[in-house]
């Protein structure tokens, strides 16, 4: 049972308060579209660090449950593949997504493709960014907090999200991302000291938590551990750094703002796993380890210091929310309503993409309610998806490794189609067990090896058909 003091409540309200606040100073209204996508495309590196950061880290909840059930391997399975790819996303993509000039992934499929497969990357990037895990986690948050019932928090906490974001577009985005960069180390430089001053140091963990909590790989499987890997590959085709990458001041500015980014969250990742372990060693037998962080918070901290904690809590949640919120409302408004008419570029986008936002917002309510498992959630978007992305995005940068138009979309719909299909094959013989998928083998595995056969057919074609 989680207790708050009215001090608690207090901060948690003047926190939300703040954020709408902010969100709307920021606005800055007019009719340009490049302005209400991408801030004017005027991030220098120290703002593009602190929105980067901060969006790329919402599933607080999800890294607890994580922690308190896998221990230290929640950093090599959840962190060290990100911050790999993310390190060749700096190198090999940074300063050419910047260079490109456009606003979305769609527009650079276009270019690089037809307006065929740039219609069915915005549907893969629409359904990959669906905010439901996190207006779930922060309807979780909000019912703590409240006591109020679920679907009321939901939808309270997904109103005080995106309501800033009709009239401020991206910079309101940004501006309250800065602001929640701060709050959510915060957080966690709470909660550290607490837990030192009432259980110990390091040798409480060591002696409270099973053995396989520190070991690298958690005693999981390596096929777990690949899975996972597989899945951070995410970070090349996610919409939220390539939409950063695209608002940068320049290229320069994209590619060191991402390198920073990754020692920012090798930080958070060992404040947040540390918290983890501690939950594990001083909590050992929870029901719900998804509620890891606030009954550790319940056990350790006083009034004020437990309210300054929730709000680390939200303000990690909050600032993905209201990028992921953007980025579907930017892609079911303009890339595929105003993509699909002809319209692009005229004044009319920016209304789509405010009622974009209206449409996303009940879709992720009702998803969030129907489906409340956050790491299922995240597990079946990456595998699903990221299969039919990757190649044919990836590729689009490099003029030798592009293929024809016919050939990515059929590189995009064979990686999404047998992934997809691989997975629901498994379900059908063990409800999801990996054990249940065809010859044992993950979904997401397949699923790359038909995108990158059909694209490999295709540079082929064109290598013979240039020497003919």
């Amino acid at each position: 049972m989680v207790t708050l003091a009215p001090a608690d409540l207090v901060l948690v309200g003047l926190y939300a308060a703040i954020v709408i606040v902010i969100g709307f100073l920021a606005s800055r209204r007019g009719p340009q579209e490049v302005e209400f996508l991408l801030a004017g495309r005027s991030l220098t590196t120290p703002v593009f660090v602190m929105t980067l950061v901060s969006t790329w880290y919402g599933g607080i909840l999800g890294v607890g449950e994580f922690s308190y059930q896998y221990g230290i391997s929640n950093w090599v399975v959840q962190g060290v593949p990100y911050y790999f790819f993310a390190i060749i996303f700096a190198f090999l993509l940074a300063k050419r997504i910047r260079q490109t000039e456009f606003a979305t992934i769609p527009d650079k499929l276009e270019s690089a493709y037809d307006r065929k497969t740039a219609l069915l990357g915005s549907g893969l990037t629409f359904v990959l960014m669906t905010p439901a895990p996190y207006v779930l986690m922060i309807g979780v948050l909000l019912q703590m907090v409240t006591g109020w019932s679920l679907p009321v928090c939901v939808c309270a906490g997904t109103a005080a999200t995106v309501i800033y974001l009709f009239s401020g577009g991206f910079r309101a985005d940004v501006y309250t991302d800065i602001f929640e960069f701060f709050l959510m180390f915060a957080g966690f430089a709470v909660i550290l000291p607490f837990c030192v001053m009432k259980f110990g140091g390091l040798d409480f963990i060591a002696s409270h938590v099973p053995p396989n909590h520190l070991t690298w790989n958690g005693g999981n499987s390596m096929q777990f551990v690949l899975v996972w890997f597989l899945i951070a590959l995410w970070t090349l085709v996610d919409p939220s750094f390539h939409q950063r990458c695209y608002a940068a001041a320049s290229g320069a500015v994209a590619r060191k703002g991402v390198l920073i980014s990754v020692g920012f969250w090798l930080l958070f990742d060992a404040m947040t796993a540390t918290a983890g372990l501690y939950a594990r060693a001083a909590i050992p037998h929870m029901d719900q380890p998804v509620m890891a962080y606030p009954l550790l918070a319940e056990l350790t901290l006083p009034p004020v210091a437990k309210g300054m904690f929730y709000v680390g809590m939200l303000a990690t949640i909050m600032s993905t929310l209201n990028t992921l919120a953007f980025v579907s409302a930017t892609t079911l408004g303009r890339d595929i309503v105003a993509r699909a008419r002809g319209r692009l570029g005229q004044q009319p986008v920016v209304s789509w993409i405010r009622w974009g936002l209206l449409a996303m917002a009940l879709f992720s309510v009702a998803l969030a309610l129907l489906i409340p498992s956050v790491i299922r959630l995240w597990y079946t978007l990456g595998t699903v998806v990221v299969p039919g992305l990757l190649v044919p995005l990836v590729s689009s940068y490099f003029d030798r490794w592009k293929t024809s138009a016919s050939y990515a979309f059929a590189s995009m719909l064979g990686g999404l189609l047998v992934s997809l299909g691989w997975m629901i094959a498994g379900w059908t013989n063990a409800m999801g067990s990996s054990a249940g998928y065809p010859f044992g083998v993950e979904p997401m595995i397949p699923g790359l090896l038909a995108s990158l056969g059909v694209w490999g057919l295709g540079i082929s074609v064109r290598s013979r058909a240039r020497h003919a």
